[in-house]
């Protein structure tokens, strides 16, 4: 039997009707769809929109067809997410997840039976861990853009009706539509500041500066790097009484909660204490006083292990504004790949406090494989990163050899050993400290 006489083909033929895919589709078509599927709000922009222009190269990597985004939110229920039992708020976090990943893939069956080609991204978890770029789909800025809310000084989307009580989702589609979303004309963000005041290690400053490393380091700690240090801890000890003594029992019990029922986040205060959405803001005018008793205060009081780096703000916070809370002393957990994460990492992991009184120019001269210049500037709490050339009059010169300077921040290398063995060389040893201060490992 030919091809052309097979009856599937024969069947397709058959088919008058021009592919969908080949028109513009309309909006509220695929939107009616969607909230059928389960979505409480959704918005769609075009592929080539400029806002996510840096993630273009990666949304083709999961479907090379795209040419349209269908950002979707679902809300999560308030009360479970304010409860300081971090259990009940991880169980409402993970339920929503499930809950965005099931309705993006109700909304890709859908969108198939009317002849529309799409694929559902990833929520949350899993990820790409074998790339250096682990989520290939960025939700947060093609929500804004779509039109779902705006980004709270928490780095959190704050939908204008559910405020941050939402978690996102981004279906790729395979076709044009025949009207697009905008963002929303005004931040839903109350600034407020009682995220601020909730965070347990300071990430979130009050003039909108955002620490990055320490907020992983705490929120996440179940996440990611935690279990690899747990499993070189495992390897590491001579027996039992070696591992105890290496690994806190509560340790231990959070790494199997992890493997069992999924990672918790240990905060996410700041999602819990914000008071803003249409729907979520009635109490908080009503009696802002009772909001912070009833909301913020118990997260402020809570009695709880808070994971922070060594000499770090964040464990200048803890110790400053909860000294009821007790403070556990872990590395970042972070594996840097290559020169360019390195420069990458740098605004993530800038420490502000440590940065108080500095006003220094560094220029770094990477060498061997992937060599590199580049230029960093301290001044205080501002720092500037100029990658690939030397700009200013440096106060601090470090020479380094590529692949020793990835090891030591990836602690497979002693930063002293890399300098008594020509490795690394710097040209004034009390800047050089000041600086590695400023990017703790």
């Amino acid at each position: 039997m030919s091809l052309d006489d097979h009856p599937t083909v024969r069947a397709v033929r058959a088919r008058s009707s021009q592919p969908v895919r080949d028109l513009p589709v309309s909006s509220e078509l695929i939107k009616d769809i969607a909230r059928k599927c389960g979505a409480d709000d959704v918005g769609i922009i075009e592929f080539d929109r400029a806002a996510i222009a840096p993630q273009r190269d990666f949304i083709r990597k999961v479907y090379g067809r795209t040419r349209s985004l269908l950002a979707i939110a679902c809300h999560m229920n308030r009360e479970p997410v304010r409860s300081p039992s971090r259990s009940v708020a991880n169980e409402e976090f993970h339920g929503t997840y499930d809950h965005v990943n099931e309705t993006a893939r109700a909304i890709v069956r859908a969108l198939d039976e009317h002849g529309i080609p799409a694929c559902n991204s990833v929520a949350a978890f899993p990820m790409e861990m074998d790339l250096p770029k682990i989520m290939m789909v960025q939700h947060k800025p093609i929500a804004v853009e779509a039109g779902l809310g705006r980004m709270g000084i928490h780095r959190s989307v704050i939908h204008p009706k559910f405020g941050s009580f939402v978690l996102l989702g981004t279906v790729l589609l395979g076709c044009e539509v025949d009207a697009l979303d905008q963002p929303i004309d005004y931040n839903p963000c109350l600034e407020c500041k009682l995220c601020v005041a909730a965070c347990p290690v300071g990430a979130i400053k009050p003039d909108g500066g955002f620490d990055f490393l320490s907020c992983h380091t705490h929120n996440y700690h179940d996440f990611l790097g935690n279990f690899t240090q747990w499993v070189e801890k495992v390897a590491d000890s001579k027996d039992a009484s070696d591992y105890r003594a290496r690994v806190p029992r509560t340790e231990t019990l959070n790494v199997w909660q992890s493997l069992s029922f999924k990672p918790g986040y240990k905060a996410a205060y700041c999602i819990s204490a914000c008071p803003a959405g249409e729907d979520v803001i009635g109490p908080f005018l009503s009696d802002r006083d009772a909001h912070f008793t009833e909301v913020v205060q118990p997260l402020i009081d809570k009695d709880e292990f808070v994971y922070v780096i060594p000499d770090t703000d964040a464990e200048d916070t803890v110790t400053r504004r909860f000294p009821h809370k007790k403070v556990q002393h872990v590395t970042s957990g972070r594996h840097t790949g290559s020169i360019q994460a390195y420069i990458f990492s740098l605004s993530l992991g800038f420490q502000r406090g440590r940065a108080r009184g500095l006003d220094f120019v560094t220029h770094l001269r990477f060498t061997g494989a992937s060599a590199l210049d580049m230029t960093v500037t301290i001044k205080g709490k501002d720092l500037q990163v100029v990658p690939g050339r030397h700009v200013g009059e440096p106060a601090l010169t470090i020479t380094a050899d590529t692949q020793a300077w990835l090891r030591i921040q990836n602690r497979d290398l002693e930063l002293a050993d890399a300098i008594d063995a020509g490795l690394v060389s710097v040209s004034d040893a009390k800047l050089f400290a000041a600086y590695m201060r400023c990017f703790p490992l």
